[in-house]
């Protein structure tokens, strides 16, 4: 009945947390959910406001623009050379997303062929790997290891599976591992990406939420990065607006263009009042981001030392939502124990990909007390 893309499919990670974390609040498990990265923190009042404002502007009722209100763009645009010092032209280098989930998702399609590969980092955010099977690629897996600062090693990649990518995903501050580049790897990326004609796509949503006062890097920032890369950024971390869908791919306006095209065919657009409401956010003053930052950090502080004193092994994020611990052994089987004993969910780091096998991720999206009360059940439970 099912296509092969879809028989061959793995279970996605996070339903399959979801469906053990109902069967343990359905035996009355108090669950402490520390399995997602979905901000508990609302959604600042003035872009609620902002949106309860455009919605009845009976303009945003009918269809939007498949790229997205040239208002929004040139405000993506304005936020990066804030932010970034990068100049960007909202009309060929910007396009609205429906989150870059949706946009990171779709971008295959518009550049593998079947039987092409694309680069894909292991561990990782799983829609890497599945959006270039999906458009029929291969992928080729580059593993994130602690030896190489969880970085590729872009010496370690064939000629061959070289010559043969058409694009590559990256992430930092990384999803899983919390782990960030710095300008020396980013240089030598874009090198790597013109000699072998690659196209880098960078996924960049937690930019914004570092902890130790130097602000993460886009890859954009380095000279000739716009000639071979996109950067996909969204509202979703930075302003605690996951449910709201909107997003953006930015940089080199070929690849954009290819990203548009697919996505024309395939949705309407983002709705225009949420559209709007992002104006407002990418336009906030940043105390409004730094009161989130602080909240942030001083929870991973104490989850961190608290694990820590359980006797894991694992580094200090500068930046991200998680905490990314070695435990050794089956991530399936310490998790299910982890939730059992304590009814607190972390996400199994094999989840993420061969090369996540023996660690763990914990978010920090629940409330302070909460992760508290954590910390006094792992205390409870001991090494």
């Amino acid at each position: 009945m099912y296509a092969d893309r879809i028989k061959n499919l793995p279970p996605y990670l996070f339903a399959a947390i979801d469906k053990a974390k109902q069967e343990a609040r359905a035996r009355g498990v108090d669950v402490i959910d520390l399995s997602v990265g979905d901000p508990d923190l609302p959604t600042p009042e003035h872009i609620v406001k902002a949106l309860n404002k455009a919605a009845g502007d009976s303009s945003n009722h009918q269809y939007p623009s498949y790229e997205g209100k040239l208002t929004f763009r040139t405000a993506v645009a304005e936020w990066y050379r804030r932010t970034f010092s990068v100049d960007l032209d909202p009309k060929s280098e910007v396009l609205t997303l429906i989150g870059s989930k949706e946009g990171i998702a779709h971008a295959p399609l518009a550049f593998i062929n079947p039987g092409d590969a694309a680069l894909v980092p292991d561990p990782a955010y799983p829609v890497y790997r599945t959006a270039t099977a999906f458009a029929g690629g291969e992928p080729l897996i580059m593993p994130l290891l602690k030896e190489n600062r969880f970085l590729p090693d872009l010496d370690a990649i064939s000629p061959e599976d070289s010559r043969r990518a058409k694009i590559m995903f990256v992430n930092y501050p990384n999803n899983p591992i919390g782990a960030s580049a710095d300008r020396s790897f980013f240089k030598k990326l874009i090198d790597f990406a013109r000699d072998y004609n690659i196209i880098i796509m960078h996924d960049n949503p937690y930019s914004e939420t570092y902890y130790d006062g130097e602000r993460s890097l886009s890859l954009l920032e380095m000279d000739g990065a716009k000639d071979v890369a996109v950067e996909f950024h969204s509202l979703s971390k930075t302003y605690n607006m996951t449910g709201w869908r909107i997003g953006s791919v930015v940089g080199n306006a070929e690849v954009v263009a290819g990203i548009g095209k697919i996505k024309s065919n395939i949705d309407s657009g983002t709705f225009g009042a949420v559209q709007d409401a992002g104006i407002v956010a990418l336009n906030s003053p940043n105390e409004v981001v730094d009161r989130m930052r602080k909240v942030y950090k001083h929870r991973i502080e104490i989850l961190y030392s608290a694990l820590k004193d359980m006797g894991l092994e694992l580094d200090k994020p500068r930046a991200t939502l998680y905490l990314w611990a070695w435990v050794g052994g089956s991530s399936i089987e310490y998790t299910g124990h982890l939730l059992e004993k304590t009814g607190i969910a972390a996400t199994p780091g094999v989840g993420f990909g061969k090369y996540g096998e023996g660690y763990i991720r914990f978010s920090i999206t629940q409330p302070t007390a909460r992760i508290e009360e954590a910390v006094a059940r792992l205390e409870k439970m001991g090494k």
